[in-house]
């Protein structure tokens, strides 16, 4: 069956999927894909016979490519230019990775450029291509 995700607890690892006009409770440990799930999050499912929805899988994220969010050209000019702050990692959700760039810069007082230039010249080649939610650059 296909439906969507009305309600989820996440305290209880629990919700409803609504299917038409009729709805489903589910419990996390039925649920397949590796992300939490999420209201209107679109699933195939199968029904138990005491009305329980189980093996939940997602349908958006099979059927549609993920979309470009972030700029490889603004990543690229952060990482640049701030790339010594790890600002480019930021942009692209990388936080650990960021605070690891102003570590370095501060621990080798100035080094960490270097870091950041090289960077760049990935991100403008396509070597790093991706956010860190796994979306393309556009």
């Amino acid at each position: 069956m296909i439906g969507s995700i009305e309600s989820y607890d996440a305290e209880s690892q629990s919700g409803i999927i609504k299917s038409e006009l009729v709805s489903y409770p589910f419990n996390l440990d039925d649920w397949i894909p590796k992300v939490s799930p999420d209201v209107d999050d679109e699933v195939s499912f199968n029904v138990d016979d005491s009305g329980i929805a189980k093996d939940i899988n997602l349908v958006g994220a099979i059927l549609a490519k993920p979309e470009g969010v972030k700029s490889r050209y603004i990543a690229g000019a952060l990482a640049l230019f701030l790339g010594f702050a790890g600002v480019h990692r930021f942009y692209l959700g990388f936080y650990k990775i960021g605070l690891a760039q102003i570590a370095l810069t501060a621990a080798t007082q100035g080094y960490g450029v270097l870091w950041g230039f090289i960077e760049a010249v990935l991100i403008f080649t396509g070597h790093i291509y991706k956010d860190a939610k796994g979306r393309p650059l556009k």
